[in-house]
């Protein structure tokens, strides 16, 4: 049976766990070989490894800190080098950090972390990877809902919020840079999903399903099918959008 993404190459970043293991494991299941990055646990990213294989398709993990440019560049050279291509980025690391802007306990070094792991290797791999795209490559970013709203949901995360409001904005002047080429560039912008960084039975989780008109957090491997269908060939007129997925919490 012909799998949409077969023959073709994809890069997960942060994709050891939660949502990227999703997407990784998905695109694999679509036909891809699928390279993913991951930070610091090994044993996380042997699992993703193993579920990306048990689809038939050849994996990569590799280790890199998406917080240094220079690695994040690194990283899209090495994919390509591996396995000759590189068609699919899903830009996908990500961490959260909150605080309002008045703390005195504020730690500002943990904010710029936020800042170069949410925005500056974003800009850094898609650079990389962009001129290794082929016709009909995909770029996909994952942001946030929060940058879909005209208000923060809760204080202490607008620094956050504005990371993947930077990329969203990005997003739109890329896809324009690149159709051309035939080169599509989109974001999602989930909601709460059930990850171990964000679980659906923490503490405040009840304030989050109670504005979700679906009434419950996301799944990641519901985020997956949303990058699945816009890294496929049905999504091949869709570019510089950004598609909520967070059961309605941005309506």
């Amino acid at each position: 049976m012909h799998r949409k993404l077969t023959g073709q190459v994809a890069l997960v970043t942060g994709g050891s766990r939660g949502m990227g293991a999703a997407i990784a494991v998905r695109l694999a299941a679509d036909g891809a070989d699928v390279a993913f990055s991951y930070a610091a646990d090994p044993e996380k990213g042997k699992k993703t490894l193993a579920a990306i294989e048990a689809t038939g398709r050849r994996g990569l993990a590799v280790k890199a800190d998406q917080a240094d440019p220079s690695r994040a560049q690194q990283l899209v050279r090495q994919v390509a080098d591996h396995f000759g291509r590189l068609d699919i980025l899903v830009n996908n690391a990500g961490v959260h950090v909150t605080g309002t802007v008045d703390a005195p306990d504020r730690d500002q070094s943990a904010f710029d972390r936020q800042l170069a792991i949410n925005l500056q290797a974003v800009v850094s791999t898609v650079v990389a990877a962009a001129p290794l795209l082929p016709e009909g490559g995909r770029i996909v970013s994952i942001a946030s809902n929060g940058s879909a709203t005209t208000s923060a949901p809760f204080p202490g995360i607008s620094d956050y919020i504005a990371t993947k409001a930077a990329v969203v904005a990005y997003t739109k002047g890329w896809a324009r840079d690149l159709a051309p080429r035939g080169i599509t560039v989109n974001a999602i912008q989930p909601g709460a999903i059930d990850t171990d960084m964000n679980p659906a039975d923490a503490e405040d989780a009840s304030f989050v399903t109670s504005r979700t008109p679906i009434g419950r957090f996301g799944r990641p491997e519901e985020i997956a099918a949303a990058v699945s269908f816009l890294v496929g060939p049905e999504a091949a007129f869709i570019t510089g959008a950004s598609l909520p997925v967070d059961g309605g919490f941005s309506c």
